[in-house]
């Protein structure tokens, strides 16, 4: 029959009182009785009590000790038990001043065991005061606990001394735990090291592995945690937590995976580790428990083994990495959401060559690098069109920053360029100072750099400048940068300005190369280099279809090369 797996920490309690009464009564059928008995016969005489020896432990002239009256030593039976101890073990004799109050004890006897390397066994210590053989007695307290025993009569149990002691190497400390206890008018004291070299051995692997151990005796009630454990749940030491208290401490949500474990347990199987989450002093903590059932013979389990793995910071790690892993994945798509709108934006606003400009004699081509690998159009924009006057709009232009900020502030500029053009009988110059006024007065605009020119039927090129790298123009197989004289400041820097325009006659085949700062401005490089570069290849251009050209132009030049967005266009008069 499957057994009902209890679903809260009050049916869990439950089950466990009635398993462990049930454990407890079958145990009793089988157990041991101890009969308490009576006065031994002969042990009163006449209605007196025999005497009893003065060490304590026997009575009656049948004891070992024997009779002290006889002149027989009854502290030899102590003193001959001491070898046995195996921790270090001494009987002291009180030394007491002028008044009767005691000072100090002198070692009677004592055993062969080190409590420490550099401290002497009690058995070389003997005939000796205390205070001589352990001077650090005095400021540690030991001297006034042990004192205490004498006339208080109560002993001591692992009474804790922080021993230090100046020796000829140098200084030495320990932690030693006493227990002593009074034998008439002397003590009897024995001590050890806090923890020995195995318990420290264990401690440190707690500690590292950040886990601990308990036992829970079904049968005695008894509870027996490791320091690690108490660690985990931040209780006090001697002070466990129950069964009980521990299905309290156990998350909701989680008490019926504990509940499986105890009933497991408690059947006497082996349950696989689980992950149990527990409220430690309103802290969250996750440990991974396994359980071990202490079976008898009768196949009866009767204690309950339990170790702890505090996976709180793993677990805390994991959550920390998934979280990560989503703002990653939640910026990844945020990206690919960009990419997809940047496309779409460069399709509207990077337009291709009409069949129009074919038709008036020319041939153009356009190429367009954005800075950031991932998106698809940046802050450069370009056009190139023909009016309803006949004369064909040039215009190119850069938005200071990258993405889509940047592309917005393009898009701005460009569409706002594309109202104005249509203005009849309007100029460059008139078209740059009004594209300089709506950005001057914008608030939220940022400065930009831009060319705007006309290419009119007597194939003149009238231009204006803002701020921008000057077009190349490549004749007769020679490659000149035009000239920038009249230049006006950046797009939104000076309200009021009145930008001034050039005129430059074209002849069949000659080539115009517009294009953004992109191309030749590079980290730690004048940017006259980048330019008279670019003037290199155009020259080797020469003769080449404005597409042809562009094609050379951007295999002369790798992605790799760009720090910013960059934007060419290249006009062939046919």
């Amino acid at each position: 029959m499957t057994p009902v797996i209890p679903q809260d920490p009050d049916a869990l309690k439950q089950f466990l009182t009635r398993e462990v009464t049930a454990l407890r009564t079958a145990a009793r059928r089988d157990a041991g009785v101890r009969l308490d008995h009576g006065p031994a016969a002969g042990a009163e005489q006449d209605g007196e009590p025999a005497p009893a020896c003065p060490c304590g432990t026997g009575e009656g002239p049948g004891h070992a000790c024997g009779d002290a009256a006889e002149g027989h030593d009854p502290w030899a039976c102590v003193c001959a038990t001491l070898p046995a101890i195996p921790v270090s073990a001494a009987l002291l004799v009180p030394v007491r001043d002028e008044d009767g109050h005691t000072v100090d004890f002198m070692v009677r006897a004592g055993n062969h065991v080190r409590s420490a390397q550099w401290l002497d066994a009690p058995d070389r210590q003997i005939g000796r005061r205390l205070l001589e053989v352990q001077p650090g007695a005095a400021a540690s307290g030991l001297i006034g606990a042990l004192v205490g025993v004498l006339s208080g009569g109560r002993a001591l149990q692992a009474y804790a001394v922080d021993y230090t002691e100046q020796r000829g190497d140098g200084l030495h400390r320990t932690r030693l735990l006493y227990d002593a206890a009074s034998c008439g008018d002397q003590v009897l004291a024995t001590w050890r090291p806090a923890r020995n070299r195995t318990e420290m051995l264990s401690l440190d692997a707690q500690y590292i592995a950040s886990m601990g151990w308990g036992t829970w005796d079904l049968l005695s009630g008894d509870t027996h945690w490791s320091e690690g454990l108490h660690a985990i749940f931040r209780t006090e030491e001697r002070r466990p937590l129950s069964l009980a208290e521990l299905c309290d401490a156990v998350l909701l949500d989680d008490v019926p995976r504990f509940s499986r474990m105890l009933v497991a347990l408690l059947d006497g199987e082996e349950p696989a580790g689980s992950e149990i989450r527990f409220s430690v002093l309103g802290e969250i903590r996750t440990l991974h428990l396994v359980g071990h059932p202490v079976i008898a013979r009768d196949c009866v389990p009767w204690a309950v083994h339990l170790i702890a793995r505090d996976l709180t910071a793993q677990v805390r790690s994991r959550q920390r990495l998934a979280a990560t892993r989503r703002q990653t994945e939640r910026l990844r798509e945020e990206a690919a959401a960009e990419r997809r709108v940047a496309a779409a934006l460069r399709e509207a606003l990077l337009p291709s060559h009409s069949v129009e400009l074919a038709q008036a004699g020319l041939s153009v081509a356009a190429a367009y690098l954005p800075a950031e690998t991932d998106a698809a159009v940046g802050g450069d924009r370009y056009k190139c069109r023909l009016l309803p006057d006949g004369r064909i709009l040039l215009a190119i232009g850069d938005a200071c920053g990258h993405g889509l900020s940047a592309v917005a502030r393009m898009a701005q500029q460009r569409h706002a360029l594309a109202g104005l053009a249509h203005a009849p009988g309007t100029h460059a110059g008139q078209l740059t100072t009004w594209l300089n006024e709506l950005l001057c007065g914008d608030p939220a605009a940022e400065t930009a750099t831009g060319i705007i020119g006309h290419i009119d039927k007597e194939r003149n090129l009238r231009w204006a400048c803002a701020g921008h790298p000057a077009p190349l123009l490549l004749r007769d197989g020679q490659a000149s940068e035009l000239s920038t004289d009249h230049r006006g400041p950046l797009f939104g820097m000076l309200p009021g300005h009145e930008y001034a325009t050039a005129t430059v006659p074209l002849r069949p085949g000659d080539l115009v190369l517009l294009y953004t700062d992109g191309m030749v401005e590079r980290r730690d490089e004048d940017i006259n280099q980048g330019i008279d570069a670019l003037r290199r290849v155009l020259v080797s251009c020469a003769g080449l279809s404005a597409q042809d050209t562009m094609d050379r132009i951007m295999s002369a030049f790798t992605p790799e090369d760009n720090e910013d967005d960059t934007c060419l266009v290249a006009v062939r008069l046919g």
